[in-house]
């Protein structure tokens, strides 16, 4: 790594230069001297690995060295920081690795990358002095790490909550604005360019739960627990199930969850009911927010663009302005907290909405009401949907108080052993996170 006390220009390399290093390109390009004021000596890209050398990518700056051998990238004597932006976990993986053993710093966008292999490569940053920055790797251009790093230090912070995926919230909010079906919102949103071709990763929650991986390791001090996120995906919502949503006050947003709990850990990403005045119920289309909870500034918000180019890139440059300013560079950073576990999925509290299709027979909401009475659970609302024919079936939507998870799992057992219960309960958990 070259001398960080003098003015000479800190030499960037980067791994891939796709729509995120096209972005750093144009952030340079555009705001290069401002940027480097900040940090104290101008930044530049001198190198960059690329699949293709002969695709257009517009007007590049003068000078720098296009290759398609990463490592060649990576042992250059021009490049004084690797910006990964490859993607994937396996391959770039042994480019990060071999950085990190050059004494070289690395900025990384890679969520999956960290989530999954992070505790290794954090350890071999460490072990050769080289920061390992990943800011862009959580909602883009918010700068969420940094808030937990540094604008939370001094907070035992107690739960994070947030829209940490703006393909399942671009979703969501069609549905809710349309009253478009999922899957016709899916079709749509892959036409856009907002879900991939499989977008499986982000509608089934996996990315969110890389991401929510990440920010509960900073903020609880735990080892990353990726295996341990519980996850479920936005496909069991209904146009429905918003709608009564709505006449109960609530918006359904899709939510990455981590929360302290009885000496432990929630780790969760599903579908949440949200009051509609809550600042998160109220963030639409592609944007991603979050909400931490903390003992002494509580609740913070943070807002805006979760994916994008120049957005992403923006938190790529703000990790190597970091770097340039020779700042301490933690790895995950946290509080000693090695006792605290991740808590299984039935340990977890909080309130549920539950759609039944039930016969039009006498007496099926007692039924309904005597289980989760006996179980304890406390009803916040019930509605049974006007009958459509006499003696066809109807929905019961019930809103209940916040109960553990295996509490409820049990009465909905029961509830669809009844007679008068058709199969195929819908539950979707409710919180309150201001």
């Amino acid at each position: 790594m070259s001398d960080q006390t003098n003015n000479a220009p800190l030499r960037v390399g980067l791994l891939g230069l796709g729509t995120v290093g096209q972005g750093v390109l144009s952030i340079l390009a555009r705001n290069g001297a401002s940027i480097a004021e900040r940090a104290g000596r101008p930044i530049t890209v001198t190198m960059a690995a690329v699949r293709d050398t002969a695709k257009s990518r517009g007007d590049l700056p003068e000078g720098l060295d296009i290759t398609t051998d990463p490592m060649a990238v990576v042992n250059s004597d021009s490049v004084d920081v690797v910006v990964e932006l490859m993607g994937g976990i396996e391959t770039p993986e042994q480019f990060v690795r071999a950085a990190l053993q050059a004494g070289k710093p690395v900025v990384t966008a890679n969520k999956a990358l960290l989530a999954l292999r992070g505790e290794a490569l954090f350890d071999l940053a460490r072990q050769h002095n080289a920061p390992l920055a990943f800011e862009a790797a959580v909602a883009g251009g918010i700068p969420l790490i940094k808030a937990l790093r540094e604008g939370l230090a001094a907070n035992v912070v107690s739960s994070i909550a947030g829209i940490i995926n703006g393909t399942c919230n671009y979703i969501l909010t069609q549905m809710d604005e349309a009253g478009t079906p999922f899957a016709d919102v899916l079709a749509e949103a892959q036409r856009l360019g907002y879900a991939e071709a499989d977008p499986s990763f982000d509608i089934d929650g996996i990315d969110a739960a890389h991401k929510l991986t990440l920010l509960a390791s900073i903020a609880f001090g735990i080892p990353l627990s990726f295996d341990k996120v519980h996850c479920e995906g936005v496909g069991l919502v209904s146009v429905d199930d918003i709608r009564y949503a709505a006449e109960l006050g609530y918006r359904i947003k899709h939510l990455g969850i981590a929360r302290l709990n009885n000496g432990g850990v929630e780790l969760r990403v599903h579908p949440t009911l949200l009051p509609k005045s809550e600042l998160l119920a109220n963030v639409n289309g592609v944007l991603n927010a979050t909400v931490f909870g903390a003992d002494a500034a509580s609740p913070t918000g943070y807002f805006g663009p979760g994916a994008g180019g120049e957005a992403t890139a923006s938190a790529v440059l703000a990790d190597v302005v970091d770097i340039a300013r020779g700042a301490s560079m933690p790895g995950l950073g946290g509080p000693a907290a090695s006792d605290l576990a991740v808590l299984p999925i039935e340990d977890a509290v909080s309130g549920h909405y539950l759609r039944l299709r039930v016969a039009d027979v006498p007496g099926v909401l007692t039924a309904i009401s005597g289980i989760l009475a006996q179980a304890q659970i406390s009803i916040e609302a019930i509605n049974q949907k006007e009958i459509a024919n006499p003696g066809s079936d109807t929905n019961v939507v019930i809103l209940t108080a916040p109960v553990q998870e295996r509490t409820m799992r049990a009465a909905v057992e029961q509830m669809m052993a009844l007679d008068s219960v058709r199969p195929g309960i819908t539950r979707i958990r409710v919180e309150h996170t201001q």
